[in-house]
């Protein structure tokens, strides 16, 4: 029984790390604005939308390992139920209309504690994200006033 429980390490880990490699691509990715999309709106509405669409993919990701654990260690009986029920758990929704064995059960608790987490973890990200956009408009913007200005007084 206490092998269920330090083998839970394995999912936890690959939602961590499916999660840090999503973040770092997208870190590298986004916020990069050339000087004529400083004041475009569809540049950041771009990278709000690619930003949405990778997290929640790293999610499905994370709900699949989860869901693959249970289908491996024989807690669900199939594969649509394995995923049915790591999505509800992971998201913290609990339907409770499937559970999982007696022995399982602290591992379902587990997942839920780390789909917390990870979406935190994404929602702190995304926060991070809108507020680097605000800071490079706001930028550009206080630029262009000054540049202005500068150019009133001439």
């Amino acid at each position: 029984m206490i092998y269920k429980y330090i083998l839970t390490i394995v999912p936890v880990a690959l939602s961590v790390i499916v999660h840090a490699i999503v973040i770092s691509i997208l870190l590298r990715r986004l916020v990069r604005y050339k000087e004529d999309e400083v004041f475009r709106i569809w540049p950041p509405v771009r990278d709000l939308t690619w930003l949405t669409v990778w997290l929640i993919m790293a999610h499905i990701v994370e709900i699949g390992i989860w869901a693959a654990y249970y289908l491996f260690g024989h807690a669900m009986p199939d594969v649509q139920s394995a995923i049915y029920f790591s999505s509800v758990t992971y998201t913290t929704v609990g339907y409770g209309d499937l559970v999982l064995p007696e022995g399982w059960r602290l591992i379902g608790g587990i997942e839920a504690l780390t789909g917390i987490l990870m979406c935190g973890l994404s929602t702190g990200f995304f926060f991070a994200i809108v507020n680097r956009m605000y800071q490079i408009r706001h930028s550009a913007f206080d630029d262009d006033r000054t540049i202005r200005r500068k150019n009133r007084e001439k």
